[in-house]
């Protein structure tokens, strides 16, 4: 096999019915991804559901109850080449009730694309996704001012989204002068992979081209072995299949691997017999890759998804308690001592209980505002001690900063997220 172009995991994001699944389906049609046959089957999918215009979302949408609500539920992966990279475009949902499918994705990608309609501008979700990706460490954004055509193309409606999006970027962290910021229709294909006659006035690169502007994410290979389970499978003739996407450190056929926690919470040991990626054999995956594994000794009881995998001379930190650096988001009234959300970190979802809020910092420096506060509300960073009430895989951010950070949710939304920066280690019997 000749030597692969460099992957990238590219996530969409957006407020919802701003576009995503549509610019997605249009790119992945007009750079020829997806053939005339299978666009003109959904195509008359969509006219029977009376969903005229959601051809190009049927693309990713591809769950039946997705077309027939014309709403993105899980996450779709699709392979998609440009002349310089590989992309596994991860089509992430903008629904709220579906934003912890949003967060799996996004920690999961090196880049994001965000979608935001020029009729609308910026929404509660657009606002959430974009503080979510700088938390989640999603270092690269492209902003796709989508439906153009809704304004009539025109260039001060365009402009009065870059200026509004731009500010809440800044808010968070990002630098908007070095984030391309395209003005797009992706139904009817302006800009997302042809360059659009309808805005002579926008001179920059069209979608597919800024795609490769972006830069190589780096490769943490030289961090020990973490694997996130996202889900196990029983294959026919193949035995106990996990599935997930290598974090940190190469993995390699042969290893002595282990999961933690793994059911009892003592670590499962085996060794690992092959890997799939895209439905080949290889023998290593590193950090990016999207893998099928099996592994000899192991049960489809032994393990579950939030367990992670690594070597046995270098094993996945359980941690009894940890210390996080947090920022309240959106909490409806304030966060105190006792309070036990659920924790979502890499592929584990954990109730988590706040034992001590340590101190309150400034958002934006980072200094000390308080000492021990009684309270943090919605706009607070803070440090915090947690107990989880299960044991969990968790690393440090100066360790292992893949496996630091997390979102915390409360009744259907993101309260909060962060990142562990200390933590009590469990002992493995």
């Amino acid at each position: 096999m000749a030597k692969e172009k460099v992957h990238i995991n590219l996530v969409f994001i957006g407020h919802v019915d701003h576009g995503k699944s549509t610019t997605v389906g249009r790119l992945l049609f007009d750079s020829g991804n997806i053939d005339e046959q299978t666009m003109r089957k959904l195509t008359q999918r969509a006219e029977e559901l009376g969903k005229k215009g959601f051809e190009f979302a049927f693309i990713m949408d591809n769950l039946k109850e997705e077309q027939e609500r014309g709403v993105t539920i899980d996450l779709a992966h699709k392979r998609f080449d440009t002349p310089k990279y590989y992309f596994t475009i991860i089509d992430a949902p903008g629904h709220r009730d579906f934003i912890k499918n949003m967060i799996t994705g996004a920690s999961q990608a090196d880049a994001g694309v965000v979608c935001v309609a020029a009729n609308d501008g910026v929404m509660a979700q657009t606002k959430e996704h974009i503080f979510l990706s700088k938390t989640l460490g999603v270092s690269q954004l492209i902003i796709a001012v989508n439906k153009m055509d809704m304004v009539n193309y025109d260039e001060a409606k365009f402009k009065a989204v870059v200026e509004d999006v731009s500010k809440l970027l800044k808010s968070v962290g990002y630098k908007p002068d070095e984030i391309a910021f395209i003005p797009m229709a992706s139904l009817k294909g302006d800009n997302v992979a042809k360059k659009s006659e309808n805005m002579p006035w926008y001179t920059g690169k069209i979608l597919l081209e800024q795609l490769d502007e972006l830069k190589e994410p780096e490769k943490p290979t030289e961090l020990p072995l973490r694997l996130p389970i996202q889900d196990v499978y029983n294959i026919t003739g193949i035995g106990v299949v996990p599935v997930g996407r290598v974090e940190t450190g190469v993995m390699k056929v042969g290893q002595k691997v282990i999961f933690v926690p793994g059911r009892e919470g003592k670590g499962v040991i085996g060794e690992l017999k092959s890997i799939e990626m895209h439905h080949e054999q290889v023998q290593t995956a590193e950090p990016g890759d999207n893998v099928g594994f099996n592994v000899r000794g192991i049960g489809k009881k032994d393990i579950a998804r939030g367990d992670v995998l690594g070597t046995t001379d270098n094993v996945p930190t359980v941690a009894t308690e940890f210390t996080a650096q947090i920022v309240v988001l959106n909490h409806p009234s304030v966060i105190t001592i006792g309070y036990t959300p659920v924790f979502h970190i890499h592929t584990a979802q954990v109730a988590c209980q706040v034992t001590e809020i340590v101190k309150k910092l400034n958002p934006a420096t980072g200094e000390v505002l308080e000492e021990k506060p009684d309270f943090i509300k919605n706009g607070d960073a803070a440090i915090v001690k947690v107990k989880p009430v299960q044991p969990l895989v968790i690393e440090t951010q100066k360790d292992i900063p893949q496996m630091s950070r997390f979102a915390v949710r409360d009744s259907g939304q993101t309260v909060a997220a962060g990142m562990c920066i200390d933590l009590i280690k469990k002992t493995l019997e």
